[in-house]
């Protein structure tokens, strides 16, 4: 079952939260010479218009991207991301959101590699459409990203980044996501790897979290409710982002961005925030 279509979500708050921390990461990558690969299992179609009817159908973007846009008062850290989507869309109008892919382009330097998968049969051909002139840096693969894995680690240069993103509309997506850090931290144990996890009511979208907390090495997950949690139904309220091996920088400039973020995307009064952390004692938190 492959109906799943980001472009009606695309710039909505999930895709900020999950597209800060990306580009967090790639910048901390970028401080060494030696290249690295970056490796996007669910790769999308790279590019979004946002006035498509897919995205005008949901107008997600209005509650996201589209309240950032021409905020003068940004944190820090979260300029270089907001940079990239203004060069998105030649520092105009907002008419187009980057995807994963695009930021992994816009950051990652020549010397640098990225995989790129997708199974989607239009949204692969976007992609490829995307990259086109890409190069042999940029491998667009019509492939499942979880067995590319296998494949792919540990990269030439043992340096690396793994985004895991599915659309967890497939049940078994929640189970894969699991296995498939534990096997590549196996193959390739410094690596970077990043997954996206929705706050939804379901029993599986509240029980991975907690497993993968459980999984050895530092990790760091940030979370950002935008709203009450939804109590029945398919109502995203929230979404984190699970990094396992997270750069040191990471910590202190989502603490930086987080609050502000927090604020400027609120839906209702219960929206928050939480950074939590391994630790030789266990896990910490700070909202």
């Amino acid at each position: 079952m492959l109906s799943y279509r980001h472009a009606f979500h695309a710039g909505n708050h999930a895709d900020i939260l999950k597209h800060l921390v990306l580009s967090l990461c790639l910048q901390h990558l970028n401080g060494k010479d030696k290249p690295y690969l970056v490796l996007d299992t669910h790769a999308g179609a790279g590019m979004y218009a946002i006035d498509s009817e897919q995205a005008r159908k949901t107008s997600e973007y209005i509650d996201g991207i589209a309240r950032l846009w021409n905020r003068l008062d940004l944190p820090a850290p979260m300029k270089p991301y907001m940079d990239a989507l203004q060069a998105a869309n030649g520092g105009l109008k907002l008419r187009r959101y980057p995807g994963s892919p695009w930021l992994a382009a816009h950051f990652a330097r020549e010397n640098d590699s990225l995989r790129l998968c997708e199974l989607h049969s239009t949204d692969f051909a976007l992609l490829r459409r995307e990259f086109k002139d890409g190069g042999r840096r940029i491998k667009v693969e019509q492939q499942d990203g979880f067995e590319v894995m296998k494949a792919a680690l540990p990269p030439a240069s043992r340096r690396g980044l793994v985004l895991i993103d599915p659309s967890y509309e497939i049940k078994s997506d929640y189970p894969r996501v699991l296995a498939a850090l534990k096997d590549g931290v196996k193959r390739f144990a410094t690596g970077t790897y990043l997954v996206w996890l929705p706050f939804l009511p379901s029993i599986d979208a509240r029980a991975l979290p907690e497993k993968l907390r459980k999984l050895p090495g530092d990790w760091l997950q940030a979370s950002l409710h935008v709203r009450a949690p939804a109590t029945k139904g398919h109502g995203m309220s929230g979404s984190a982002m699970f990094v396992l091996n997270p750069p040191w920088t990471l910590k202190q400039a989502l603490q930086d961005s987080l609050p502000w973020l927090t604020e400027v995307l609120a839906v209702d009064a219960k929206a928050s925030w939480e950074l939590l952390e391994s630790t030789g004692a266990g896990s910490q938190a700070s909202a």
